[in-house]
């Protein structure tokens, strides 16, 4: 079946997925189905920000469009060129326009390599080294560090958050077009947080970065993003502009997640939240709907027809057969 949603791909968007499908293999014939046929794009300087439970398909979904491994099936276009049939040197290259920042800054630098090698790591490795050591100033401090305090330095000897800064670093030497934020801010203290999305947010309008921002905090996504996509057990649920989804949010599950966010105001007092219980196994999805059996709208529909993505305003999707409109 094809994946919901490829009416609404637009042609003049750079990076194009359409149908991406990611499955696993286990012990006998169990197959877990991470990602089932999901379609969408992003255009040039936009920042995308996927959202949903731990366990939804988040993460497998980027690294895919990485090639990171390939995906089962789909398409993944990328400035018009098709990643998936690519070989391993020629993707390799296209990696060099397309750059990962993982979710453990410390986990993902070398302890026994000095910050500036790390940083250059990249101009090392494809032998454009040119005015090596200005680079790495110049780009380290784009991140708010100063080579000569940290450049000859580890990274045991920093904080997560520095080490995130680093890690920014590092991926913006290559100059890439596209950057994959994969939880860049989870691991971080609260305090911190803020100040790494807001520098990820600077970054990206001063270099001119597209960015796939990968959250399971809807307050984070909501700040850095221009349009949000809604991911529940490897389906799109909503997608669209990001003020539009966040301010009538159709699908029952993006209501959900708003509902559950808190509300700074001591005097505001909400209604409970429907218990909804836990999200089935991604080797046994529900049929028809996947959220029928936690959606309080669940009607017979919903577990013999799968809803597709439909507008139900401009630039709006949704795949449900009862949005809240």
């Amino acid at each position: 079946m094809a994946g919901s949603g490829t009416a609404a791909l637009r042609d003049e968007a750079l990076l194009r997925v359409e149908d991406l499908v990611v499955e696993y293999r286990g012990t006998g014939r169990e197959v877990s189905h991470a990602v089932s046929g999901i379609s969408f794009d992003v255009q040039a300087g936009e920042t995308l920000g996927i959202v949903g439970e731990s366990g939804c398909g988040k993460s497998t979904t980027v690294r895919a469009v990485l090639q990171l491994p390939k995906p089962t099936r789909g398409s993944v276009r990328f400035d018009g060129r098709e990643l998936t049939t690519l070989p391993g040197g020629a993707m390799r290259r296209e990696r060099q326009r397309m750059q990962l920042i993982q979710q453990d800054p410390i986990a993902a630098l070398n302890p026994r390599r000095k910050v500036r090698d790390i940083v250059a790591e990249g101009l090392d490795v494809w032998g454009d080294g040119g005015e090596r050591d200005a680079r790495v100033a110049a780009i380290l401090d784009a991140v708010g560090l100063d080579v000569d305090l940290v450049g000859d330095r580890r990274p045991g000897e920093f904080s997560g958050g520095q080490c995130q800064r680093i890690a920014i670093a590092r991926a913006l030497m290559l100059q890439p077009e596209v950057l994959v934020c994969d939880e860049p801010v989870s691991a971080l203290d609260v305090s911190i947080q803020a100040q790494i999305v807001n520098l990820l947010h600077d970054l990206a309008d001063r270099f001119g970065l597209t960015v796939l921002f990968v959250s399971h905090d809807l307050s984070v996504i909501k700040l850095v993003s221009d349009r949000v996509m809604v991911l529940y057990l490897g389906k799109v649920c909503e997608l669209g502009v990001t003020e539009g989804v966040y301010a009538r949010p159709a699908h029952p599950y993006t209501r959900l997640l708003l509902d559950s966010l808190p509300v700074p105001d001591p005097e505001v007092t909400l209604p409970p939240i429907p218990a909804v219980g836990e999200m089935p196994s991604v080797s046994a999805p529900p049929s028809g709907c996947r959220f029928r059996t936690r959606c309080p709208l669940a009607t017979e529909r919903c577990a013999q027809e799968e809803p597709q993505l439909a507008e139900v305003g401009p630039g709006h999707l949704v795949a449900c057969h009862h949005p809240v409109v």
